[in-house]
């Protein structure tokens, strides 16, 4: 499974940005469980509306 830049380390520094960033995130919709990192970006790509891609380039980025 590919692994994204900011999913490791400090995620709770990362899912405050992102709330920053857009303010209609909830902490259900970060919810980031080990092992299932397409789950969140499927979330966020519903939530969002954006691309599987545009949401990796937005957590690698922060």
């Amino acid at each position: 499974m590919e692994h994204l830049i900011g999913l490791h380390g400090n995620w709770n520094e990362t899912k405050g940005k992102l709330k920053l960033q857009f303010a209609t995130l909830s902490n259900e919709d970060l919810l980031l469980l080990e092992g299932r990192q397409e789950e969140l970006i499927t979330r966020l790509q519903t939530k969002l509306g954006m691309s599987s891609d545009e949401i990796r380039t937005i957590i690698s980025d922060l």
